[in-house]
């Protein structure tokens, strides 16, 4: 009985998320449909290394994200960047599942900045999935690259490709973690209006492209919303600054599988009001 609920369980996780392209934690990038290449904050030691080459100090956060609100499909992770003179360093962990079935993973990145508007990024992952009952665990090792760059005042383009070498997680089938590639760019209207637009494309399925839109609606309060194709789901979402604390609620709607509230608090000593 349990083992055939651990089969229908991956059955649906790999249906509810092909094709979806989502590398992405943060409840600011939930908001936004899952776009995050282009953000220059700590939670790009997760997101997209290069962006760490813009960081200018220590951050961290905890994040949790509830698919379709089942309690079984709960993800948690943690993300902390430390900026030097040679750059800024980045470890992310994050777990997925429950005690019949999980996945984990450890992350260490690292971004460099290589001019006042480029940056370069890697990151060195730890990958770890486990079945319940005595059906094992197995491990991998997989690494990400990305770029960012700062076109112009309102322009930025970022890029990053997941797991470029195609790690093999088992030999049955032939299964191997997920080959993605994300391109994005953003356009800053003003300090208080930017839209960005992100392409995710699994190797193996359909491109899913978004479109996305963050309002600074106060020195303190943050309005953002969503959309994407594949699936086609729709989010929304908040962000409160509380000095050198950040708040951050989102949702985004599957019109078959329903809600993903997921929830995010950040910790940014010496940052400013207003633009992350």
């Amino acid at each position: 009985m349990r083992l055939g609920f651990i089969i229908l369980f991956n059955l649906f996780v790999i249906n509810a998320f092909a094709g979806k392209g989502d590398n992405s934690v943060g409840a600011r990038s939930a908001g936004l449909a899952n776009t995050s290449t282009l953000f220059t904050d700590f939670w790009s030691a997760e997101n997209n290394p290069a962006g760490l080459g813009f960081v200018k100090h220590f951050g961290a956060g905890i994040s949790y994200s509830n698919h379709f609100i089942i309690k079984e499909f709960g993800y948690k992770s943690m993300v902390l960047a430390y900026p030097s003179k040679m750059g800024a360093f980045g470890l992310s962990v994050g777990q997925f599942g429950y005690s019949l079935y999980n996945e984990n993973k450890i992350g260490l990145s690292y971004g460099q900045r290589l001019s006042d508007h480029f940056s370069l990024g890697i990151q060195l992952n730890y990958l770890n999935t486990q079945i319940g009952e005595g059906y094992g665990s197995k491990s991998a090792f997989s690494g990400n690259l990305g770029l960012l760059a700062e076109v112009s005042d309102q322009v930025k383009v970022a890029a990053i490709i997941i797991n470029p070498n195609r790690v093999k997680l088992a030999e049955y089938q032939n299964e191997r973690i997920p080959t993605i590639l994300k391109l994005a760019v953003s356009y800053e209207f003003s300090e208080k209006v930017i839209l960005m637009s992100e392409i995710q494309k699994d190797i193996d399925f359909d491109y899913n492209a978004i479109l996305a839109l963050e309002y600074l609606a106060t020195d303190y309060f943050y309005l953002r919303a969503g959309y994407g194709t594949n699936p086609s789901t729709s989010t929304f979402g908040f962000g409160v600054k509380l000095k050198d604390f950040d708040i951050d609620i989102a949702s985004g709607f599957h019109s078959t599988l329903g809600f993903t509230p997921q929830i995010s608090l950040s910790y940014t000593p010496n940052s400013k009001q207003g633009k992350k």
